[in-house]
């Protein structure tokens, strides 16, 4: 999957071939497509491992955060390694796009977003068991948008710093 990655940060999709891929790994292009199903297979596994690899660890610090301010904390610590380097911002910037022109990777990213919401949702409710559900899954979504549109902002413009958006979170979770 490295190599995948690297091809992507590289050239983009259009860069992600089965030959490139090959040649970089030294196999027969056959086994991508016996273990992938062929190019589209392999760009969803490239997308699916770059999210992995850029939302993951944010939202498992958040996800295990054990209070409000220890999840600002978790925001604060890890949202500006996002997309830090010029790769994660290029596998960043990749995956909306292909989100957006591409209809199979559009509904990978819709389903994996849905996941996340739910694993937020899951965690609120351990956190939040008063919560009406619909309390719950609203801030998932406002959870998930968080993340996403720091993401969207610090891909536009690499040098804004996270840290008013992540103090104006902290003062509006703090009026819970």
């Amino acid at each position: 999957m490295r190599i995948g990655l690297d091809l992507l940060a590289e050239g983009g999709w259009p860069a992600i071939t089965a030959r490139a891929v090959a040649d970089r790994a030294r196999i027969r292009p056959g086994l991508l497509h016996h273990y992938f199903n062929g190019l589209p297979g392999l760009h969803v596994a490239v997308a699916q491992r770059a999210g992995e690899m850029i939302i993951d660890p944010v939202l498992d610090a958040l996800l295990a955060a054990p209070d409000t301010p220890a999840a600002v904390q978790a925001l604060r610590d890890l949202v500006p390694d996002m997309i830090a380097g010029e790769r994660n911002l290029r596998l960043a910037a990749e995956l909306l796009v292909r989100a957006l022109r591409d209809p199979r990777m559009g509904a990978e990213r819709r389903d994996w977003t849905r996941a996340v919401r739910g694993r937020v949702a899951a965690r609120l409710e351990e956190l939040c068991p008063d919560w009406p559900a619909e309390r719950r899954e609203g801030t998932a979504m406002l959870v998930t948008a968080l993340l996403d549109g720091l993401m969207l902002q610090l891909i536009l413009d690499p040098a804004l710093p996270a840290d008013p958006a992540l103090d104006a979170t902290a003062a509006l979770v703090g009026k819970s």
